[in-house]
């Protein structure tokens, strides 16, 4: 810890949540969402509008092996090979290989990417650096602005609590040195005015680039480095920061254009746009493999290396063959900037040139996002998770905030041992809590406005695209007299002057490490070290602030991170007292009553269930997913499907290779953090369909079970090449119903006493939505409709198209006069007509805990009521409590993180 914090006033107003989280961008609006769902009270503080943040300025799209033959492991060599050997290749193969998933979470949760019109597949282009098409766009060219929009959206209507126009200003920590919080100014547009503090176990910055470092730069303003300065004087590591990607096409405006700039996307190279000086001539051609698409750091340098060799300021993109229609189609965005700016792409080529865009480094963090400091994660552009290495790949930076996000949720939830709550802070402020380090108004000298405009200008000259020994130096000089000159005068508190200052150290730490890099790697360009030199320079530079404000910079040994904190304790195994009986699977040829399996003694044979006649499990099995609902046949599909996708028509090389044919083992299904276990009799049915010998189960707990982190759930011995075959499908489909239903618990334990019930939507996972509806019964909760023919449910569309809602009432009730019919209202006025035609349910969309109580007398019990929207697991019982019989929860099955739960071979003896 530091001791050194931004000069401000002691907190005048306090709130307190689980976790805060620091921007409003993919990487913190999923953050927030993803905890939200997991029973987390979430703040989320923002610097603007909620809408405001950088990712609404990203115009390319998303990157991710979504496009038929693309793949993962293409995904990762085109990203290691942009991070010009720097990435860390086990955080980029995180990347690729849960990036397809987290898109399509993204598009559940509401995100409309542009597809094909006579298909609905979602539409790929190609960037640089990338060798196939796998640029999800939406828009044309408003991806962040589409992606924006529907996060926003999800967070209004899951009711998270935001403070918006509030700068952070610095970390707060307890007694032990973990974050306890932050310190923060709302700039008199938020709901509550002046310096203020959030309370909170977690602290969760995704505060984006610091672009605004230089004079040009396609960041919006507020993107002036608050997060890496905030970690920098809490004590964190920050790394890599000497890698500031400068975007090769950013409209050029004219020699003394300064602030943000229109960025070009790479997505127009990537439909074919050509590169070319005011000759015609295309300078990217025989300068890379892939020309205009080589990685963006060398396109960069071959733009400057042509600007230096004709005397210009700029290049051109030529991009008139696109024909008008194209280009209103594709790229909108594009063209009406450029339009603005008196140029048109349609007949001319567009004036551009390289311009700051985005921080491949920022605060270390590992693979769940933790920090050197405990409880302070980083996500997004503000982070360095070793995605990027020295040159950020096209179109991962959404991915990589969403990604990570999801990896910092699971993180917090999983958290078993958290801090006690900090007590409530006497009078209402947060000054001289107990618990926490005291937020001293210190003496602390901020810089000027003023100085904004010079920083930006130095490190443009100092420490921009080009880069050398003499250049850094000179820059370093000048910020050294910007920062011995502030202490001349005592500079007033305020938003202008706390961004000059995370500008200057932000500055300072950035030209330090270029200057001590001495090789030109990634978009780290050094004229005077003019090659890559891994011998030498293979390696991380890592720096921290230490108390008298000098910096500490060393480097790793190698291109791999060391560990940013230490390995959580292991996990201490609960034996059961005794050894229960195993449940034998039946072999071909055995009895049904002794035997399971498949072959003769199967679901087929004459004493079992008529639905179960095509069925190939054990009858019992069948017989006890038939009990829980479950149809046996559709889960033996599942099963057969879970491991045709792992094998895909091969075998399993690493077990084959390893593990003798005739190898027999014994392991343990374990749950490796507290929760309740769905999806056992699933996960045996997907090991009986792999299982080719002898196969049993010891059954040690039943779904809807509680369990606690190292209990053994279920037992198992059979063959070790088809246990470790059919491991993945079975602990995937654990994993996810465990998650389900633990969640749903939470719900569940504090709608007790009360007449509520929790119950699910259809927000569930295509081909899983009876096993997910299955979870949620486990946890305690309550199913609504498996399908649309289940029941009527007329929304505001419904009412739209019928005119009102009593009419569209009237229409289903005449068509299907035997269906029961629910209607969604958000006002109480639409209350009175929906009882008076006989509605079975009424849904209140939105509603406060006032309204509903009111709208609970006005019924009076002449039809059910349901809550849903604004609800989280702080207010849920205020709306039970108002007296509705179900609360509707689309994220029990949208967005529940998985129960972590694993698969230990005994040892031998055991």
């Amino acid at each position: 810890m530091t001791g050194i914090r931004l000069h401000a006033p002691h907190p005048g107003w306090a709130t307190r949540a689980d976790v805060v989280v620091i921007g409003s961008g993919v990487a913190g609006l999923t953050v927030a969402l993803r905890c939200a769902a997991a029973g987390r009270k979430v703040t989320v503080v923002t610097k603007a509008r909620l809408d405001d943040g950088s990712t609404r300025w990203a115009q390319g799209g998303i990157a991710a092996a979504l496009g038929e033959g693309d793949t993962p492991g293409q995904h990762l060599d085109d990203t290691l090979v942009a991070g010009a050997g720097l990435c860390s290749e086990e955080a980029v193969r995180a990347l690729v290989t849960e990036g397809p998933d987290a898109v399509r979470r993204l598009i559940a949760t509401g995100a409309r990417f542009d597809t094909d019109a006579g298909t609905g597949e979602i539409l790929l282009t190609r960037e640089g650096g990338h060798h196939r098409r796998r640029i999800a766009h939406a828009g044309g060219d408003a991806t962040g602005a589409e992606i924006s929009r529907a996060l926003v959206e999800a967070v209004r209507a899951a009711g998270i609590e935001t403070i918006e126009h509030a700068l952070v200003l610095d970390l707060l920590k307890d007694d032990e040195g973990r974050a306890a919080g932050v310190t923060l100014h709302v700039m008199g547009e938020g709901r509550v005015d002046g310096v203020g503090a959030v309370h909170a176990r977690a602290v969760v910055l995704a505060t984006g680039g610091m672009g605004q470092v230089f004079s040009a730069t396609t960041n919006p303003a507020v993107s002036t480095g608050d997060g890496v300065a905030l970690a920098l004087r809490a004590g964190a590591e920050v790394s890599d920061l000497e890698f500031v990607q400068f975007h090769p096409t950013v409209l050029w405006l004219g020699p003394d254009a300064e602030g943000q700039q229109p960025l070009v996307s790479e997505a127009v190279r990537g439909e074919g746009a050509h590169l070319v000086d005011a000759d015609g001539h295309r300078f990217m051609v025989g300068a890379h493999e892939l020309a205009e698409l080589a990685p963006r750091d060398i396109v960069a340098k071959g733009i400057m290396r042509r600007m230096q060799e004709t005397g210009t300021e700029h290049m051109y993109l030529d991009g008139r063959h696109f024909g008008a229609e194209m280009w209103a189609s594709r790229f909108p965005t594009i063209l009406a900037a450029c339009r603005a700016h008196g140029i048109d792409p349609v007949t001319e080529p567009i004036p551009v040139a390289p311009a700051a865009h985005y921080a491949s480094g920022g605060v270390r963090t590992d693979l769940r996002g933790r920090t050197t400091i405990e409880g302070l994660y980083a996500c997004g552009e503000v982070a360095c998770t070793g995605v990027h290495g020295a040159n950020r790949l096209a179109s991962n930076s959404l991915l990589e905030g969403l990604v990570f996000a999801e990896r910092i949720a699971a993180d917090i939830a999983a958290l078993r041992h958290a801090p006690d709550p900090l007590p409530a802070p006497p009078g209402g402020t947060a000054d001289a809590l107990p618990g926490t380090s005291a937020v001293a108004e210190t003496a602390g000298f901020l810089v000027p406005p003023k100085a904004r405009l010079e920083i930006q200008r130095v490190m443009t000259a100092g420490a921009g695209v080009l880069r050398s020994a003499a250049s850094l130096r000179r820059a370093a000089a000048e910020l050294d007299r910007i920062d011995t000159e502030r202490s001349s005068t005592l500079e007033a508190p305020g938003t202008e002057s706390w961004e000059a200052t995370n500008l200057l150290l932000v500055s300072r730490v950035l030209v330090a490490a270029a200057l001590r890099r001495e090789e030109t790697r990634g978009c780290h360009w050094r004229e005077d070290f003019p090659d890559r030199d891994d011998t030498a320079w293979r390696h991380h530079l890592r720096l921290t602030l230490r108390p008298d404000r000098t910096l500490a910079v060393s480097r790793t040994d190698s291109a791999a991170f060391p560990p940013v904190i230490p390995s959580a304790p292991k996990e201490t195994s609960v034996s059961t007292p005794e050894d229960l009986a195993l449940h034998r699977i039946a072999l071909p040829g055995e009895e049904p009553a002794t035997a399971g399996g498949c072959g003769d003694g199967c679901g087929c044979g004459e004493t079992f269930v008529e639905d179960a006649m095509e069925c190939g499990l054990d009858p019992a099995l069948a017989a006890l997913l038939t009990e829980a609902g479950l149809n046996p046949l559709q889960v033996e599909d599942l099963a057969h499907l879970a491991i045709e996708e792992d094998l895909d028509g091969g075998e399993d090389v690493t077990t084959v290779a390893t593990i003798p044919e005739d190898a027999v083992a014994t392991a343990d299904f374990t749950a490796r953090e507290d929760g309740t276990v769905a999806g056992l009799r699933v996960a045996e049915a997907i090991l009986s369909v792999v299982c080719t010998d002898e196969f049993e189960v010891e059954r040690h707990v039943e779904d809807g079970d509680r369990v606690t982190a190292g209990q053994k759930l279920l037992s198992v011995r059979t063959l070790t090449r088809d246990l470790l075959t059919a491991e993945r499908g079975a602990l995937n489909l654990l994993c996810r119903l465990s998650g389900i239903a633990t969640v749903t618990r939470e719900w569940s334990d504090i709608l007790k006493g009360t007449k509520a019930a929790v119950r699910d939507t259809r927000k569930t996972t295509v081909g899983l939505r009876a096993l997910e509806k299955y979870a949620v019964r486990c946890g305690g909760g309550v199913n609504h409709r498996m399908s649309l023919s289940d029941a009527a449910l007329v929304k505001d569309n419904h009412v739209v198209a019928a005119g009102g809602v009593a009419e569209a009432f009237r229409a289903v009730r005449a068509r299907f006069p035997d269906v029961p019919v629910e209607v969604e209202v958000d006002r109480l006025d639409q209350i009175p007509p929906v009882l008076a035609e006989g509605a079975d349910l009424i849904l209140l969309d939105n509603f406060t805990p006032e309204q509903t109580r009111e709208a609970v007398e006005l019924v009076a019990g002449r039809a059910l009521l349901e809550s849903s929207g604004r609800l989280t697991l702080v207010n849920a019982r205020a709306y039970a409590e108002a007296g509705v019989d179900y609360l509707a929860v689309g994220a029990l099955t949208h967005s529940a993180p998985i129960l972590d739960i694993g698969l230990d071979l005994r040892e031998e003896g055991a």
